[in-house]
């Protein structure tokens, strides 16, 4: 089995992190928790040091699931603020407020499955869901979304 340290962990935020940034930001509307769901999860990728076997994995798993957390703290019911993201084209502020109208378990997996890139069998490893609710959730959540961005057109 082969460990990582520190600068597997340095490797991920030079290479991934923006990425993963904005995926916590379209899942979570919230900038703050997107900057806190993926410190945490930078900071605990260190603390465990050479226990890690891929950090890449690990921290999109633990961002997603802290984000998650402080989503169901706030009990977040109100929509996107526009004002949290500056200079963000008018095009992805509406993608991000369809986003918003997902279930977050539809919202996590399409965002993973679409932009992160990981496959049904990842996304289900990365948030503790079996396969077929994996593609149940995408399914729907995919739906909603066009749906959504269909009505946002007209």
């Amino acid at each position: 089995m082969k460990t990582v340290g520190r600068d597997a962990v340095e490797r991920v935020y030079l290479t991934e992190g923006p990425k993963i940034w904005r995926a916590l930001v379209a899942y979570s509307g919230d900038v703050d928790i997107a900057n806190d769901a993926f410190a945490e999860a930078l900071a605990q990728a260190l603390a465990r040091g050479e226990d890690l076997r891929d950090p890449a994995r690990w921290i999109w798993k633990v961002s997603f699931r802290v984000a998650a957390g402080e989503l169901g703290r706030r009990n977040r019911q109100d929509p996107f603020v526009d004002s949290e993201v500056v200079e963000t084209p008018e095009l992805v502020l509406d993608l991000l407020r369809a986003l918003q109208r997902l279930t977050p378990r539809q919202r996590a997996v399409v965002i993973l499955q679409l932009y992160g890139g990981f496959t049904t069998a990842e996304v289900g490893a990365l948030l503790g869901m079996a396969e077929p609710t994996v593609r149940v959730h995408f399914s729907q959540g995919r739906k909603r979304l066009r749906r959504s961005l269909e009505a946002s057109d007209g």
